[in-house]
């Protein structure tokens, strides 16, 4: 199950932040400034799993943005970074080369998109054609 999604610039502002299980705001800033400095100091060598407490982060940047999840230790990790990929897909084919502005003023579309995807901390579709028609149909209801 997925815990958490955030979605970091390398200052550490947080552009995304999507959790799945309950927490205190004051614990969610506290782990999402834990995150950006467990994933901005890893060396770009190493792997893009790291544990985290008793569970793990899935992490990948994206010129310079840090998309990272966490997820219960069992999970398969190859499977979330590939999910990381496709959410980044499905951004760069929505918003035409996607950019940290366009999260920053069109969040509500981003959300949207993310809940298409997942829900519930869980993976509900992997195909991107289907969502990007999904998101063409909630587009045309606007």
């Amino acid at each position: 199950m997925i815990r958490f999604i955030l979605l970091q610039n390398r200052q550490g502002k947080t552009r995304l932040a999507k959790y799945y299980v309950p927490l205190e705001e004051s614990e969610k800033h506290k782990v999402e400034y834990e995150v950006h400095r467990l994933v901005v100091n890893r060396d770009p060598k190493f792997t893009n799993f790291v544990e985290f407490r008793t569970h793990k982060v899935i992490y990948r940047r994206y010129a310079g943005l840090f998309f990272s999840m966490c997820v219960d230790i069992t999970d398969n990790e190859l499977a979330y970074l590939e999910c990381i990929h496709l959410f980044v897909e499905i951004l760069d084919h929505f918003f035409s080369n996607v950019c940290e502005l366009d999260l920053v003023f069109n969040f509500n579309k981003v959300y949207l998109i993310l809940d298409e995807f997942i829900l519930a901390g869980e993976l509900q579709e992997t195909s991107k054609k289907a969502i990007i028609e999904r998101m063409g149909e909630l587009e045309k209801q606007e």
